[in-house]
């Protein structure tokens, strides 16, 4: 594959997910609308490892400064939600009221559209933060910061790819929205995203804490892709946007988790 190509896939997959200021190419049509997941699906680890990256700079910087591990690691998770100008929390948070609040299928897609926040959603949403935040910062402690920097990184990659497959493995649940606007990916472009994820773990995971490390930081995301899985056929016969942003925030912190199991060994 040109890497002209690579790069251009790169930059639609960066402007879509995240509020990185990334020009469009010139005379593109529609550049700021619905990518084509199955031509940019092998991009979107890629973007999210540059969006993990923001967050391992910011990570590295804050320690270096002497800020303390806890500073650095809400730092780097706060840079983090803003470059991607929380779209993934939303989608937490909306899924979280959406799932706890509605009584039908119907009603908690209607919950999951609105704008407000409930008690569902900011418990979801502060506990996902936390989470992330601790399991970063322990592993500032374990490891140092550099490996919990890459492992961020790898993270924030990972953690993408686990929001496409989930729109492979379910119909939108809806016939407008963010979800049936793009589309579903094919078996193809599926596959290739998850290989390049697995790929950026494996680069990031197997030279900093081993093979185990590397095989839990994969399997936890999986299976927490899974449980995303049945929830969302559950609760509304299908996935949305808003259930693949929280499955990305699901899958990350399993992500750390996973990573962290093995870490005190590496």
């Amino acid at each position: 594959m040109q890497i002209d190509r690579i790069a251009e896939d790169l930059l639609v997959a960066l402007r879509f997910y995240s509020r990185l200021p990334v020009a469009p190419k010139a005379g593109a049509a529609d550049a700021y609308g619905a990518p084509n997941l199955d031509r940019i699906a092998y991009a979107i680890p890629l973007a999210g490892a540059v969006i993990g990256l923001i967050g391992a700079a910011t990570l590295l910087i804050g320690h270096w400064v002497g800020f303390g591990t806890d500073p650095a690691a809400v730092l780097a998770v706060a840079v983090m939600v803003l470059a991607t100008g929380a779209v993934h929390e939303d989608g937490l948070a909306d899924t979280a009221d959406g799932f706890g609040g509605g009584r039908d299928p119907a009603r908690r897609l209607e919950i999951m559209r609105d704008s407000r926040i409930g008690t569902y959603g900011a418990s979801a949403l502060g506990l996902a933060l936390l989470l992330r935040v601790t399991c970063l910062a322990t592993l500032v402690t374990i490891a140092g910061p550099l490996r919990a920097a890459l492992t961020l990184a790898a993270a924030a990659a990972v953690s993408r790819a686990a929001g496409i497959l989930l729109l492979r493995a379910l119909p939108p649940a809806r016939t407008d929205g963010a979800s049936a606007g793009v589309g579903q990916p094919s078996p193809e472009a599926a596959a290739s995203c998850a290989l390049v994820a697995a790929l950026v773990a494996a680069l990031v995971l197997v030279p900093s804490f081993g093979v185990g490390a590397t095989f839990a930081g994969l399997i936890a995301p999986l299976l927490a892709l899974g449980l995303m899985v049945r929830l969302s056929r559950h609760m509304i016969g299908g996935q949305t946007g808003d259930v693949a942003g929280a499955t990305q925030q699901v899958a990350e912190i399993a992500f750390l988790l996973g990573v962290l199991i093995f870490a005190r060994n590496a």
